[in-house]
């Protein structure tokens, strides 16, 4: 199985750094538009093989897409961060023509592939590259609900005193400090609702963390992080390639499910050997699926930016 991950930075090498140790796949390339730097990034990393005693092969190319051919899986993490006075909108116009292009060019020598959408604003990017590509949308996927979920799950064990992999939890809704919906009726420790442990106060601070946990990594290590955010896409990864069929929250075309239609947001999918193989109704109650409907108004409203684009 071959993994291609377009942008060679701190999220894409660690994503490939995961996907090795845990040979998930038997080759990984990555890719940059800088000189030298994905080549760089796969040479240290696969000079680590021997000490950790994985046998996946890695390589890097410097915007070579011949050297992507015949891959199972890209991920897309390559654009650019929010920079001070740069509006929303310029951000979405710069990175869309970023993800389309990287789209098309994936597609061009790996025709099958299934695409994972990393780059910022996550939902809107899974919706341009579904929209330029004409795929069918079980094969674009965009990865931030599984970002969500683990610091949802993370804040929650910090809170219960208890470990993080005994603990069940999910967020839904956008990719955004203002747009994911961490659902806590629903999250458990070891089957127990979680509301048996923590009070409504305790939850709802759990809540607010999750929901501005890339921001407080960000206000702490000066850049967005990369750990987490890499570890989640080769989870997604992991389970395509290996067909596992987990239950994990991406963001998905939905085409009447949950009452929305043409947008692209967050909510529990089955991912398997053909990417989203289907998207779950957990059978949100009424103020949550209200918190899913605002969250869905400001997705659209960031789409709107793509106008002049598709």
């Amino acid at each position: 199985m071959k993994v291609t991950i377009v942008g060679a930075g701190n999220v894409g090498a660690s994503c490939a750094e995961y996907i090795a140790q845990k040979q998930i796949a038997s080759k990984v390339v990555l890719l940059d538009i800088k000189e030298g730097f994905a080549e760089g990034k796969a040479l240290d990393l696969y000079q680590t093989a021997t000490t950790l005693g994985f046998n996946t092969s890695i390589t890097g190319v410097t915007n070579d897409y011949a050297a992507t051919s015949g891959s199972d899986v890209v991920v897309i993490t390559s654009g650019v961060p929010r920079k001070p006075g740069m509006t929303r909108e310029e951000l979405i116009g710069i990175n869309a023509g970023i993800v389309k292009k990287v789209s098309e060019s994936i597609l061009e020598y790996s025709p099958n592939a299934i695409i994972v959408v990393v780059s910022n604003p996550m939902d809107t990017m899974t919706y341009l590259a579904l929209k330029a590509t004409g795929l069918p949308k079980n094969r674009i996927i965009g990865m931030g609900g599984a970002l969500d979920s683990s610091r949802f799950k993370t804040y929650l064990s910090l809170a219960l005193d208890k470990p993080a992999n005994d603990i069940q939890g999910m967020v839904i809704g956008g990719h955004g400090d203002t747009t994911m919906i961490p659902l806590t009726r629903l999250a458990s420790y070891n089957g127990a609702p979680v509301s048996q442990y923590l009070d409504k106060e305790t939850l709802e601070k759990v809540s607010a963390d999750t929901m501005v946990g890339g921001a407080t990594l960000t206000k702490l290590l000066g850049t967005s992080a990369w750990y987490a955010p890499g570890a989640s896409v080769a989870y997604l990864v992991e389970s395509i390639l290996n067909d596992y069929k987990r239950m994990i929250p991406c963001s998905v075309l939905l085409e009447g499910e949950y009452g929305l239609k043409d947008i692209c947001i967050g909510v529990p999918c089955i991912i398997g050997a053909n990417g989203i193989e289907s998207i779950i109704d957990i059978q949100l109650n009424a103020a949550e699926q209200a918190l899913l409907n605002e969250s869905a108004e400001k997705v659209h409203a960031m789409n709107t930016a793509l106008k002049e684009i598709l």
